[in-house]
């Protein structure tokens, strides 16, 4: 798979039967809906697409990722949810067999996935733990973190349910569970074997999960949705209602690279111009993008913009031109110089 944008003439609810959608930052962020996702999703289901929520989020359990979302007015069952603890699992499973005994550093979504695989769970080490699976949860503290390092020290298999550094909230970016792996990984000097984003299993086994069928990825962040996504071979779409900036996708390395690009989850429901390359710059539909001196300058709408020092707003067209052509330049070994925050402009 080409690591530019693709296009697209029918929307991609039409061109794909199933939409691997992240959550935080996609759907929600914290305790807060996401702009459109709501209204998208509904809609993208009520035209055919089959969707699984794929999350790096091991705290909640399948049946508290559908109450949550229904209290968005998303609705979900909870064949249709597969989180990073069930992932963990189903990676524990491949070096350790049920019924064996694993200390338990997460909360409900780490403690259901290993107890409906089989598994005798505990929170202590003096059970001589087989494994330790550590997921993300708020009630995570240096007490459980502490456990983990004894088992670990004394020869229990380190399962992680992701590594994300962060984790979006409506404040802003928490401590995510890569980070508290780490402090696990500090003390231990024992590297764990991960799970989640952007490792492929994680996708493979949801699509495995729904049904299958023809699938895309959707998600906010380029080194854990979208890595994921081209480690699969999987399409992607890219949102701007989460972690990664305008800015990020148009510095976004090979392996980052999203297929796709939209605000949000709109661009489910919509088709995505083809980029051409033109004698002018990289065209995406009446935008049109060149580079110049490690500069992209920009034409859209009757006005030229160049992409350096001051903070612009683009039009969505002109945000994929701009993306294109900075890949492109990328992939020619120069970099792009003084690239300015981007904001992009409502579509509608």
């Amino acid at each position: 798979m080409s690591a530019t944008l693709l296009g697209t003439t029918k929307a991609l609810v039409e061109e794909f039967e199933l939409a691997l959608l992240d959550l935080d930052g996609v759907c929600y962020s914290g305790a807060d809906p996401v702009v459109h996702a709501t209204d998208s999703v509904m809609a993208a289901k009520g035209q055919g697409l089959r969707t699984c929520f794929v999350t790096n989020n091991a705290s909640r359990t399948p049946a508290q990722v559908v109450a949550k979302l229904a209290g968005f007015g998303i609705e979900a069952d909870e064949q249709q949810i597969y989180t990073a603890a069930m992932d963990a699992v189903a990676l524990l499973a491949e070096h350790v067999p049920a019924p064996a005994t694993v200390l338990v550093v997460g909360g409900a979504g780490v403690e259901q996935a290993l107890t409906k695989a089989g598994y005798t769970t505990t929170h202590s080490a003096l059970d001589n733990p087989a494994a330790v699976v550590q997921g993300y949860d708020p009630s995570v503290d240096w007490a459980a973190m502490s456990e983990a390092a004894y088992a670990i020290t004394n020869g229990a298999l380190h399962v992680a349910t992701n590594l994300d550094s962060t984790l979006p909230t409506e404040r802003g970016f928490a401590l995510g569970n890569g980070s508290l792996v780490a402090a696990v990984v500090h003390a231990t000097e024992r590297q764990p074997l991960a799970a989640g984003k952007p490792f492929a299993g994680i996708y493979t086994r949801a699509i495995a999960r729904s049904g299958g069928g023809k699938a895309i990825a959707v998600g906010d962040r380029l080194n854990t949705d979208h890595a994921g996504a081209r480690q699969s071979s999987l399409p992607s779409l890219h949102v701007l209602t989460g972690v990664a900036s305008a800015r990020d996708v148009l510095l976004a390395p090979p392996q980052y690279r999203p297929t796709f690009l939209h605000t949000d989850l709109r661009g489910l429901l919509e088709p995505q111009p083809q980029p051409q390359r033109t004698a002018a710059g990289w065209q995406v539909g009446d935008a049109v993008a060149k580079v110049e001196n490690g500069a992209v300058t920009l034409s859209f709408d009757g006005k030229n913009v160049e992409l350096g020092g001051q903070s612009v707003t683009l039009s969505l067209n002109a945000y994929r031109a701009a993306a294109v052509a900075a890949w492109d330049l990328a992939d020619q070994g120069q970099t792009l110089i003084n690239l300015p925050d981007i904001t992009v402009a409502e579509t509608r």
